[in-house]
């Protein structure tokens, strides 16, 4: 499946999204591979894309100053990770390591916020499915709507996540 739209037709983040709306992100997307072992991004890098998996999987590292790396999330297919980039803080809180041979969509998080701009129905309907997949990783769904204000906030003026 090389065709960038028929990517977004099959996943679960962008179901619903009519044809028109898929054909504005199509130019945004890109898909990348990596192998085991590959880093996607380290830890306090600059937050430039968020990442969907299409397959394969992808651990969350975070490092303590004072400690060893530890796994905080192992992002399997339609998972969503690096959205520090959506949120326009500046740098990954966490860094991104392929644990498998993988395929992924990545977004440049200021297409997003200008998304959000140019074409804000589409925007927002990111913004909302965004805020549910980060409100699922807190373990937190009841904090759904909070998640989408500072999703829209980042995008518009830019902010520092609580994580990812």
């Amino acid at each position: 499946m090389n065709d960038v739209l028929d990517v977004l037709r099959t996943m679960n983040i962008f179901s619903g999204f009519s044809d028109e709306q898929l054909a504005i992100l199509e130019p945004l997307v890109e898909v990348c591979d990596c192998r085991p072992g590959e880093v996607i991004f380290e830890q306090d890098a600059p937050a430039d894309y968020l990442y969907i998996v299409i397959e394969g999987l992808v651990a969350i590292i975070y490092k303590p100053e004072d400690g060893t790396e530890i796994t905080v999330a192992q992002i399997k297919p339609d998972g969503v990770f690096g959205w520090s980039a959506a949120f326009g803080s500046g740098i990954y809180t966490s860094g991104a390591v392929c644990r498998s041979d993988s395929r992924f969509l990545r977004i440049r998080g200021e297409d997003l916020k200008q998304l959000r701009h140019t074409q804000p129905e589409t925007g927002l309907q990111i913004l909302r499915r965004l805020a549910r997949v980060v409100a699922n990783r807190l373990r937190e769904t009841h904090w759904h709507e909070d998640v989408v204000a500072m999703l829209e906030d980042g995008l518009t003026n830019g902010v520092k996540p609580i994580g990812g």
